[in-house]
């Protein structure tokens, strides 16, 4: 199945989570993929679990992005975690205050629901 960018996932009503050595760093049902990359609003990610990190990047279309260090029970994954503060215009109704992952942190998605059906008798 292909959508676009910018969209939610398929079954968008389902629960995304990033999980990161045992810890769910972020869980959400508002997840939008952009470029393979699922963002989450900010306001669902655990920021407890994200250490400050100096690391930048450019992105030609969405701008500068700023990172975190992800900290796991025992571990921690350098840089896995990213955001673009101040997007360009063409990026800022896609990844306006919210937070991607990598580096090691897995993004599932729970199964789709299935919905029970009553027979009449």
């Amino acid at each position: 199945m292909v959508w676009n960018a910018g969209s939610p996932l398929p079954g968008s009503n389902n629960m995304t989570r990033a999980v990161f050595d045992g810890v769910v760093i972020a869980q959400s049902d508002d997840v939008r993929v952009v470029e393979g990359m699922s963002y989450f609003p900010l306001d669902d990610v655990d920021q407890e679990h994200l250490l400050e990190s100096p690391t930048t990047s450019r992105c030609f279309w969405k701008g500068k992005a700023s990172y975190w260090h992800v900290q796991g029970r025992s571990d921690v994954a350098q840089n896995a975690a990213f955001t673009y503060q101040h997007p360009w215009p063409l990026a800022r109704r896609l990844v306006t205050d919210r937070v991607a992952f990598w580096q090691g942190v897995e993004v599932v998605e729970d199964e789709p629901r299935q919905v029970r059906r009553r027979d009449a008798g």
